[in-house]
């Protein structure tokens, strides 16, 4: 019986296409962020480069954490319905929201403390978003001015986000600086009558900015580019207010207002002259409410878990609660979104546009800018090879067909 295959001495001319290696780099930051491929590799970068405190606070949520997960378990558990045999060559991301157009439907929440995470904090995220055509949102808790960003970012869409203080006069002096700044869009966040209880940060004592102690110490030797970039940047502290002492849930104990009324948003849709976003949305009513009340858009969050335990699952509320609304009322949702087929299931179920905390906080606790651009590159190659997969050319394309909810009664 003869031999299936015949052997034979390689040619080098053979071999040598098979044979071409990329040279490898110097630069590590980039060879790090080349390595990362999804969201959860970001994470792991971070985790190994960020101190305990501040990789904490980004990463955890309140009291049992539930909320975060079962959020994130909502877009695991849809299953995707894709048509076959269309021409999905171009798969455009553009959307249109607030009366502007973004390269995709996707833009970066509002953060507090964010320069804790990572030196380059708020400049590095309104750049990428520059870059990228996407907006940033500042927080009223941010470690950058206003001023600043825009300054650092002139062409982007910078947007605010305003917690009502129990100083008003302060809330809206905040108000005024972010429409003198140019800004178009204010996103008011209305869930936090009370600081949610961050288990996670009251164990590690976190504060701001991070103090030495022994134990932040040893914490840091295995991460020493975090430390010298805290010891040799200007000071961590808020660009909105006087540096705090205290823990971070005695500084959100002290600030947030449990006065807050619907009054109060009537008197800051008559104040505000841009956009308004009504952030913390939670329930069918409310959202009414708030769009009677002016909004221009509701962003449906539990605030990334961070607040109420057990809070309801914003994927399952947008689906519940979008037939209720006219066709072009914009809702907006965040809180679990750590991949570009999320954004699509949140854009086939009615969303208009969706936001990331975490996952771009990951990129820039991984790399800076060069982080928050690789993780805004990863959602984008995610959003366009998902698309194509599914079936359609355009946002506009996706319907709650597309999608199918698992182990939802």
């Amino acid at each position: 019986m003869g031999k299936n295959v015949k052997r034979q001495f390689p040619k080098p001319s053979e071999l040598a296409p098979l044979l071409k290696f990329s040279l490898p780099t110097l630069r590590r930051k980039k060879r790090r962020l080349e390595k990362a491929y999804t969201i959860w590799d970001l994470r792991d970068i971070a985790k190994k480069r960020t101190p305990k405190g501040p990789f904490d606070y980004t990463d955890g949520s309140a009291e049992s954490e539930v909320s975060l997960e079962r959020a994130r378990q909502a877009f695991a558990d849809l299953e995707f319905i894709p048509s076959i045999l269309k021409d999905v060559s171009t798969a455009d991301l553009t959307r249109t929201s607030l009366g502007e157009k973004f390269s995709m439907p996707l833009g970066i929440a509002p953060t507090g403390f964010t320069r804790m995470m990572q030196t380059e904090g708020e400049i590095a995220g309104a750049r990428a978003a520059e870059k990228f055509g996407i907006p940033f949102t500042l927080s009223t808790l941010g470690t950058t001015t206003i001023e600043d960003v825009v300054t650092a970012a002139p062409n982007g869409r910078n947007w605010f986000q305003l917690y009502m203080w129990k100083d008003r006069e302060g809330s809206m002096a905040l108000v005024e600086r972010a429409q003198r700044a140019g800004v178009k869009n204010l996103m008011l966040t209305v869930d936090v009558p009370a600081a949610g209880q961050r288990i996670r940060d009251y164990r590690n004592g976190l504060t701001v900015p991070p103090r030495l102690t022994a134990g932040t110490v040893i914490n840091a030797i295995p991460r020493p580019a975090w430390w010298i970039n805290f010891l040799t940047t200007p000071s961590i502290e808020f660009a909105s207010m006087k540096n705090w002492e205290g823990t971070v849930g005695e500084l959100l104990d002290y600030m947030f207002d449990p006065t807050m009324t619907w009054e109060d948003l009537k008197w800051i849709r008559e104040q505000w002259n841009g956009t308004l976003t009504v952030k913390g949305i939670q329930n069918l009513e409310d959202a009414k409410k708030a769009a009677e009340l002016g909004a221009d858009a509701v962003l449906l969050s539990n605030h990334g878990g961070r607040q109420l335990d057990r809070a309801p699952v914003m994927l399952h509320l947008l689906s519940d609660i979008k037939k209720e609304f006219k066709k072009d009322y914009e809702i907006h949702i965040d809180t679990g979104i750590m991949h570009g087929a999320d954004v699509l299931a949140a854009i086939a179920l009615g969303a208009q546009f969706t936001y990331v905390g975490r996952a771009y906080l990951y990129g820039l606790m991984a790399g800076g800018q060069d982080g928050v651009e690789r993780a805004l590159e990863i959602m984008r190659t995610q959003m366009v090879r998902n698309m194509k997969l599914l079936g359609v050319n355009s946002l506009d394309e996706l319907t709650p067909k597309h999608v199918r909810f698992l182990n939802r009664q």
